[in-house]
């Protein structure tokens, strides 16, 4: 599921589309990503490596770029590290981008790099939810499309009410405000997929080295 590119581009919301090239190795793939309606940002990936320890674990390293300038990403690095555990296999990754468009684009990171680290969160538990309880990548977009309607719902239910008791519009505003808040407090459904279910940071000292790092442990 996270090999295949074709299995990849299910789960990964971060990619529209994987196309691996021809030739190699080292093997080498196009992506595409829908940014905005009717606007789609193309880039390109090299597999940097892979390797397998005695103790089972498993890390797969990448590079990435684009030579698309509407692209902030301008060439990054990353990894993806299996590690068997008594509860089954722990996913982790690890990333690293330069932005381009100079101190225009180190600005504009500021709010890309946490919606991408979102991104990548909620992939995650979209491929967990897939992989442990059958929940297709698929079904749980759509999951996902239906919980946040039915919150949104809620909110506009709550304003609504507020605006036609006549209250002011302090009270309609803080009224939303609240109603808002609790929505998104609210946990998810155990079918839906969640960033905040995947850790932020890695679990111990050997998950947070980079891939060289641990070849040379």
């Amino acid at each position: 599921m996270t090999q295949d590119p074709v299995q990849h581009r299910r789960w990964d919301v971060r990619f529209g589309r994987i196309d691996p090239l021809p030739g190699g190795p080292p093997a080498r793939f196009r992506y595409a990503t829908r940014v905005a309606p009717g606007v789609t940002i193309a880039g390109w990936g090299v597999h940097a490596g892979e390797r397998n320890r005695p103790d089972g674990s498993r890390t797969s390293a990448l590079l990435f770029g684009s030579d698309d300038p509407r692209s902030l990403i301008a060439a990054g690095a990353g990894y993806w590290r299996y590690l068997p555990g008594p509860d089954g296999v722990r996913f982790l990754t690890g990333y690293t981008y330069t932005p381009r468009w100079g101190p225009l684009g180190r600005a504009a990171d500021l709010g890309f790099r946490p919606v991408f680290g979102w991104a990548t969160a909620w992939s995650f538990d979209r491929l967990r939810l897939w992989l442990e309880h059958g929940v297709t990548p698929e079904r749980a977009r759509r999951n996902a499309a239906r919980e946040i309607a039915v919150r949104l719902l809620g909110v506009l239910a709550a304003g609504a009410f507020a605006a036609g008791s006549g209250l002011p519009a302090a009270t309609v505003a803080l009224t939303v405000l609240g109603s808002t808040v609790a929505a998104l407090a609210v946990p998810p459904r155990p079918h839906t997929p969640a960033a905040r279910r995947c850790r932020r940071r890695p679990p111990d000292r050997l998950a947070a080295r980079a891939p060289e790092e641990v070849e040379k442990l």
